[in-house]
């Protein structure tokens, strides 16, 4: 792996994520034509002092241009699970510093892979291949070496004797899952669970009535005797996860800021507790675009953790339940 990836996955502080990151905004203004003149459009001939300053490349760029550096193979392309067919492109090129962005994540929010059994009710990578999220949670799989460690999806007699049976034994487990396959097992095999985690990937779109994160929560803590239900937050167009271990507030890696900008002046970075549009510096995304502007509504709480509160009126319809479609 590259010099510089090991220095965005040992940053320790945020001065050293503020030193990273404007490196990496140079790198970016040398080698990303297309992020580099959508900034110098923004710019206008001033010099970002800040990751509050660098411009933010809106998401939809990822549908119409081809967004990699200048030199860079393309390893793999990652590719969002739109319903129009106008879907994002995520053109990758180099596999192993997502790996090492997903994997560290993990092992800060959850420890150590090994200690766990993941059970998925998402699709296999062979049946959805280009998905990012279950590139993802293949590897965890694996990594966690668990015998009883798989995808699941439709499988829910299999799922919930599964898990009854780790129970049993005491095994930690993580449960991963769509939301509207998590609530069909709720229906249909609820169980008081006391060593499993559940966590959710998105809401019910293109499936059924679309549930509010807290409606979803609540129906799911009810049927599995739980306090707290995880999310997960990433999308096609990152390398790194945010988790949320409780009540839609999510935590992100080092290496990962999340920004609110106002939606009536989007170059206007908002404060502490204000509604605004979400921007993400991605530091993993070094050889696309660290910098993105995306169609998320959200809010950044006082320590640093942060809420996804929906999604822009306009915004295209895109959620992890397509990718069973």
């Amino acid at each position: 792996m590259n010099t510089f990836s090991e220095k965005i996955f040992n940053i320790k502080s945020e001065e050293g994520f503020e030193k990273n990151c404007m490196q990496l905004f140079e790198f970016q203004m040398d080698n990303n034509p297309i992020y580099s003149t959508y900034s110098e459009i923004i710019l206008k001939g001033k010099t970002p002092k800040n990751s509050n300053e660098v411009p933010f490349l809106p998401i939809e760029f990822f549908k119409t241009e081809q967004i990699i550096c200048l030199t860079q193979k393309i390893e793999e392309i990652f590719l969002s699970s739109g319903t129009t067919g106008n879907q994002s492109k995520h053109l990758v090129s180099d596999l192993s510093v997502y790996e090492k962005s997903f994997r560290k994540a993990f092992q800060i929010f959850y420890g150590d892979i090994t200690d766990y059994c993941i059970l998925s009710l998402l699709p296999n990578y062979r049946e959805r291949e280009g998905s990012s999220l279950i590139y993802m949670v293949d590897d965890l799989i694996k990594n966690s070496t668990h015998p009883k460690s798989g995808f699941y999806l439709n499988n829910y007699k299999e799922v919930s004797e599964t898990i009854l049976g780790l129970e049993k034994k005491g095994q930690k487990t993580l449960l991963i899952g769509v939301s509207y396959a998590l609530l069909d097992l709720a229906k249909n095999y609820p169980v008081k669970l006391k060593n499993t985690i559940i966590m959710e990937t998105g809401g019910s779109k293109g499936k059924r009535k679309e549930l509010l994160k807290e409606e979803l929560h609540k129906i799911l803590k009810e049927a599995f005797g739980l306090d707290n239900i995880h999310s997960e937050y990433g999308m096609t167009e990152l390398l790194s996860q945010s988790y949320s271990e409780a009540d839609n507030i999510f935590k992100s890696p080092p290496w990962k800021k999340i920004l609110i900008r106002d939606v009536n002046d989007p170059l206007s970075i908002l404060g502490i507790g204000k509604t605004g549009g979400v921007n993400i510096i991605d530091l993993a995304n070094m050889y696309s675009c660290p910098f993105i502007a995306t169609q998320d509504l959200g809010k950044i709480h006082e320590d640093g953790t942060f809420s996804v509160l929906g999604r822009f009126d306009n915004a295209d319809v895109r959620g992890c339940n397509l990718l069973v479609q």
